[in-house]
């Protein structure tokens, strides 16, 4: 008797390549004022190349819970969410397994998370490759990247609560 398996593909850290996260603000879609964005993607500069790091991203957001496409996975109402956003010293820190990844925060993000108490989280499986870590990017071609459909779509969605460190 022989079985057929689902193959699930292995997870390799060097394919994700460069990672960076962006943090910015503007208007909700419920128009409800100014929402903290956090944006993570990668270069595309894997080893492997960027279909490599299309897959390597998939699989790092299957192998945390994360659906990539138009749902909306909230961490506000799961306690135990295996994404978390810490803010703190301007700076706004995401974990998941087995990465962290952290971005300087403009003071009007910062403002924002305060206010909504949360911040909405993309992570696109779509390579910016000219959008270099430490590079500023323009709000043009932030507005077109983060607005084209195909890094929407190529995408988790996710909205997490802000933590601080208790003192």
């Amino acid at each position: 008797m022989t079985s057929t398996s689902s193959i699930e593909p292995a997870f390799r850290p060097a394919d994700l390549g460069t990672l960076a996260v962006i943090a910015w603000s503007g208007e909700s879609a419920e128009g409800d004022g100014d929402t903290p964005f956090l944006l993570a993607y990668s270069m595309g500069d894997s080893p492997a190349g960027p279909e490599a790091t299309e897959t390597a991203i998939r699989t790092l957001l299957g192998n945390n819970g994360l659906t990539v496409g138009g749902t909306v996975d909230s961490g506000v109402r799961q306690p135990s969410f295996p994404v978390t956003l810490l803010v703190e010293a301007g700076q706004a820190v995401i974990s998941m397994a087995p990465l962290n990844a952290q971005c300087p925060a403009p003071p009007e993000w910062l403002a924002a998370a305060e206010e909504k108490g949360s911040a909405y989280f993309i992570f696109t499986t779509r390579p910016w490759p000219a959008a270099a870590p430490g590079k500023a990017v323009t709000e043009e071609e932030l507005k077109a990247f983060v607005g084209d459909e195909a890094t929407l779509t190529a995408a988790a969605h996710c909205l997490l609560p802000v933590r601080r460190i208790r003192g």
